[in-house]
């Protein structure tokens, strides 16, 4: 029998698992969406009429259906993904689907339902409570920490939880990894999730033959995998679709907005920016481009709706450049002159920034606890952003190279929330 559930309701991917009353340990929830089983599911969702249920009627799916069907549909379906990184902005008053507003809380809401409906059986019914992860700091300029968790509270409350708890995603990270631990050990974890990285050093102690710990303190920062992947299409692809070419207007040569190419942060921003206005100025700049060919290149992927395929090729690139000192981008779309070479040092210099926030994220933990680098004793980086060499010399450039462990980089915060969910002390570890 599960006893406590632990939800890491992640930016690009989300995990549930489970506690069993008896302590045997913990499990992921599987997910059956039509398209594939997994025990994890991409934060997405998507909305589409549904005429056969009425004229108000929405088809909703999750995860990769949710993908499918946005890719099947174009122009027909409302998808939106990366819903955690609005939780704390005061800016986000809801979005509208289908001339239906809906707020945070109830996408939240729909996406959680949606899983467990995928879940089928699996799904508990007996939960005592739900240990939610959250991150240090939320995604955002002004992040507003106590809207994010009311949000969460309102959200998880319609789903019928008699307890509701949240943990430091990181904190629940070490607590899992804590298992392995075989003496007293001070450890800092580093989780790189898609839109935050966040710190947490814990103290590990045996008393009594029992595991106790002791936090000591966290940090976070607003910058992670979803960051590298934009550099790529800043540095690789946008410069293909004419960011940095030039148009005339009244005799006078001028660069083409740049504005235009920061909607490739987010994929499925792409079919929003296809109904703006700013994607009627761009159609209309063809004419008067100098190289008009290249905008050309950049409207066919908005009609075609080639955004997600292309952040597949990006993140394809992105995973190869962890393993090799150079690799080659093709995406067939742009055309058979589309091919980069991407050597590893370019990639470095391009997320130059994005390291430099990262690793002032690590001092930040480091200086306010007053810990030094040499009383750590141990360091488990999660995330798969935590595979980016350039990331991971952050780490071997501070503390010994056999101090520093990775494993279960999916599944660590979900099982680490179960297992604390099902201990009597929760109000230590709450955040």
């Amino acid at each position: 029998m599960a006893s406590a559930l632990g939800l890491d309701f992640g930016t690009t991917n989300t995990v549930i698992a489970l506690a069993s009353q008896d302590g045997g340990g913990t499990a992921s929830l599987a997910f059956s969406d039509g398209t594939q089983t997994a025990n994890s599911m991409r934060t997405a969702l998507s909305f589409m009429k549904d005429r056969k249920l009425g004229v108000h009627a929405l088809t909703v799916e999750a995860g990769h259906a949710a993908i499918r069907q946005f890719i099947d549909n174009p122009g027909e379906c409302r998808f939106l993904q990366s819903i955690k990184t609005f939780a704390a902005s005061a800016l986000f008053q809801g979005t509208l689907v289908h001339a239906r507003r809906h707020d945070f809380e109830d996408l939240m809401e729909i996406f959680i339902r949606r899983l467990k409906h995928y879940a089928g059986d699996g799904w508990p019914t007996d939960v005592s409570r739900v240990i939610a992860g959250r991150p240090v700091r939320f995604a955002g300029a002004r992040p507003d920490e106590a809207l994010a968790v009311q949000r969460y509270n309102e959200a998880l409350g319609r789903l019928g939880f008699p307890e509701i708890h949240y943990v430091y995603e990181p904190v629940a990270a070490a607590y899992y990894f804590a298992r392995r631990l075989k003496s007293d050990a001070t450890v800092l974890v580093a989780d790189f999730g898609g839109g935050t990285t966040d710190y947490s050093l814990i103290r590990f102690e045996f008393v009594a033959g029992e595991l106790r710990a002791t936090p000591i303190g966290q940090s976070g920062v607003g910058v992670a995998g979803d960051n590298f992947d934009f550099r790529i299409i800043d540095n690789v692809v946008s410069p293909q679709i004419g960011k940095g070419s030039h148009f005339k207007s009244f005799g006078k040569t001028l660069e083409v907005p740049t504005s235009y190419y920061a909607q490739f942060g987010r994929w499925n921003q792409l079919s929003v920016f296809k109904a703006s206005r700013e994607f009627s100025e761009l159609q209309k700049l063809v004419s008067s481009s100098l190289e008009p060919e290249k905008l050309e290149r950049f409207i066919d992927l908005i009609d075609y709706d080639e955004g997600y395929p292309l952040y597949q090729a990006v993140s394809a690139a992105k995973m190869a450049l962890s393993h090799e000192e150079e690799t080659e981008f093709y995406f067939a779309p742009l055309g058979p002159d589309s091919r980069r070479t991407i050597r590893r040092g370019d990639f470095d210099g391009w997320i130059s920034d994005d390291l430099a926030r990262l690793e002032e994220g690590l001092d930040e933990v480091l200086a306010k606890t007053g810990t030094a680098e040499s009383q750590v004793d141990k360091v488990f980086l999660t995330g798969g952003t935590s595979f980016v060499p350039a990331v991971r010399r952050i780490f071997t450039n501070r503390f010994d190279a056999g101090k520093i462990e990775t494993g279960e980089e999916l599944l660590s915060i979900a099982h680490g929330l179960a297992l604390i969910g099902d201990v009597a002390d929760i109000e230590r570890w709450t955040a």
